[in-house]
């Protein structure tokens, strides 16, 4: 849990606009009682966690894959090659959706934009030196060529809902 009591309270605010905005049927299975505040949910997404994530081709298609995830001050956090499809893709159009499920135990789904923060050839993005640390603590420091090996993003999201019938169930291990 690294996110601030704004950050905290800003994350609440979109949980509870997204829901409010969304259709009749995805609020009859996610209700008050199968769903998490942003305090519960940054208790429970901690570490990497496996995205799934949704970009779209040039052609509109759309195309999936897996990422590592990390959930830092309220947005998502993820990286890949800078030669993946799923790089130029997010490059040309940085809309992109995740999915982060837990069997039938959670199911966060987020839609957004992305932020560059390691940009090749580029300034830095203001996030990137206190992610940066935070990955090569995580990985460790010589896990990777940092500045060239992996692009990282940050999805600023829009919509954010989260499904969980048994929140006990989740920090229970």
């Amino acid at each position: 849990m690294r996110e601030t009591p704004e950050e905290t309270r800003e994350l609440q605010a979109l949980l509870d606009a997204s829901l409010s905005r969304s259709t009749s049927h995805l609020r009859s299975i996610i209700t008050a009682e199968r769903t998490l505040t942003a305090d519960q949910l940054t208790q429970v997404l901690t570490g990497m966690c496996t995205l799934s994530l949704s970009t779209v081709t040039a052609k509109g298609e759309p195309r999936i894959s897996g990422v590592d995830g990390h959930f830092l001050h309220g947005m998502w956090y993820f990286g890949t090659d800078p030669g993946a499809a799923k790089a130029r893709h997010l490059a040309a159009r940085p809309a992109a959706s995740v999915a982060h499920l837990r069997g039938e135990d959670l199911g966060v789904f987020t839609h957004g934009t992305v932020e560059i923060l390691n940009p090749r050839g580029g300034e830095p993005h203001a996030a990137w030196p206190e992610f940066l640390a935070y990955v090569k603590d995580f990985y460790g420091d010589h896990a990777f060529d940092w500045e060239n090996a992996v692009v990282y993003y940050r999805l600023r999201p829009h919509w954010m809902a989260a499904y969980a019938p048994d929140f006990a169930k989740l920090v229970e291990g």
